[in-house]
Order: C-alpha cells, then sequence, then structure tokens
C-alpha cells in the first residue's frame, strides 16, 4: 500500500519551531504536487500548503502565512514544512499528500485530488 511517511513532529513551546519531513517509499513524486494538511482534536483536516513538483508554485493558508516554508527535494523525493512561530492553535497533526491529478499549486485546494495519506506526525504547541 503506498503511503505517506510523515517525521518531525514533537512538542514544542510557543514560538518555537519544528521540520517536518514527509516521503512515500516505492513511490516517486516526480511531476506531482505535494501538500502538507493538519486536523486538530475535534475539527476538520485543513490544507495548508501545497508545493509544485517544479515550477516553485505554493500555496499557504493564511492562517500560516510568513511563518510556514514547504520545500521539497526530488532528488531524494522528499517534502519538508519547516514551522516558526508556532502557536498553541497550531497543535494537530499533520499530514502529507500527493496531488495525483496536479503538478502545480494554485490557491484552489481540492482535499478529494489528494492520495496517499500517512498516519501523520504529531505537533503539540504548549502556552
Amino acid at each position: 500500500q503506498v503511503q505517506f511517511v510523515e517525521s518531525g513532529g514533537g512538542l514544542v513551546q510557543s514560538g518555537g519551531s519544528l521540520r517536518l519531513s514527509c516521503s512515500v517509499p516505492g513511490f516517486s513524486l516526480d511531476y506531482y504536487a505535494v501538500g502538507w494538511f493538519r486536523q486538530a482534536l475535534g475539527k476538520e483536516r485543513e490544507v495548508i500548503s501545497c508545493i509544485g513538483y517544479s515550477d516553485g508554485s505554493t500555496y499557504y493558508r493564511d492562517s500560516v502565512k510568513d511563518r510556514f516554508t514547504i520545500s521539497r527535494d526530488n532528488t531524494k523525493n522528499i517534502v519538508y514544512l519547516q514551522l516558526n512561530s508556532l502557536k498553541p492553535e497550531d497543535t494537530a497533526i499533520y499530514y502529507c499528500a500527493a496531488n495525483l491529478m496536479r503538478s502545480v499549486c494554485s490557491s484552489r485546494q481540492v482535499e478529494h485530488e489528494y492520495s496517499y495519506w500517512g498516519q501523520g506526525t504529531q505537533v503539540t504547541v504548549s502556552s
């Protein structure tokens, strides 16, 4: 079963930073946009960022703009999410998924276009 593996989560104080990583063993991310999502306890999963395959296109949810940075290393088949200036409201399980329908990102994000969901990595921000 093709599935993302996310890592890098943890417990951090408000204002702190974390770097999340995700990859898909046995599957090439070439030509696919990749998104980061999160789901807080009791809330729906939401897309927070997306990165295109090679055109440099990115998308950020307003609540994480200027604090989070998405990047990818296509030679290593890994996508990263740098989380800075973390807030308690960023506490959630963070997931990666591949957009099998698009190689670029736009402000129009449709969750059902994404596949290969992993187990996620927990990010907890204490106040």
